[in-house]
């Protein structure tokens, strides 16, 4: 479900004209995500790792209203849910396009997500769905970044966020990844940005 957003009573109506004329609207930040609490975790409780903190993630976006909203055809949109889609491996060293759906029941996400992950593991081509309540991941597990840019199609018109996760590393004792946000300032600014990663890692943290 999703609402429309009034642009007349929109306390963003004017930063939301203004950034909708850039060229390059989106902007981004890479930080370190503390994973030595989500890390245990999840292996606790059998869970994958990658799907674990993909579901955190998703679950940080449903708390922050800035993450949730849309641009569809030059109008705002609040969506009521936000799901997951990212690039999934295949045997062949490809890569597919898989989705999930989120769920309160992190035992049902995992599920449905493990699903997805196997039927795109046998897929060949890449399947694109015509959605826009989703985050669009990506995961390099051999790269501890330090930045981050995105191949873009600009005319394209996206505005979902854009989060990316590197590789995890140990020192210490503790563990620790980092994490990319990529996100469209027509609707998204940096006190956002900043609500997110923190609730993020509070998820992470088992807070």
């Amino acid at each position: 479900m999703k609402q429309k957003v009034d642009l007349e009573q929109w306390v963003r109506k004017a930063h939301f004209e203004f950034f909708s004329t850039f060229d390059e609207p989106y902007y981004g930040v890479c930080v370190r995500v503390d994973c030595t609490a989500a890390y245990a975790t999840a292996k606790r409780h059998g869970h994958s790792f990658f799907l674990y903190y993909l579901y955190q993630s998703i679950a940080a976006a449903q708390k922050v209203e800035a993450f949730r909203l849309r641009i569809e055809g030059g109008e705002v949109y609040r969506y009521d849910q936000i799901d997951g889609g990212s690039t999934a491996p295949r045997d062949d060293g490809t890569f597919g396009f898989a989705y999930y759906t989120y769920s309160g029941d992190i035992e049902e996400f995992m599920a449905g997500s493990s699903r997805e992950l196997e039927r795109v593991r046998v897929t060949t081509g890449l399947e694109r769905r015509s959605v826009h309540n989703v985050i669009r991941y990506s995961v390099l597990p051999w790269i501890d970044f330090t930045s981050l840019s995105h191949a873009r199609r600009f005319t394209a018109g996206d505005s979902c966020p854009w989060i990316t996760f590197g590789k995890m590393t140990e020192t210490e004792g503790r563990r620790s990844m980092p994490m990319s946000v990529h996100v469209h300032h027509a609707l998204v600014d940096g006190a956002d940005v900043g609500a997110y990663i923190d609730a993020f890692q509070r998820l992470m943290n088992g807070e």
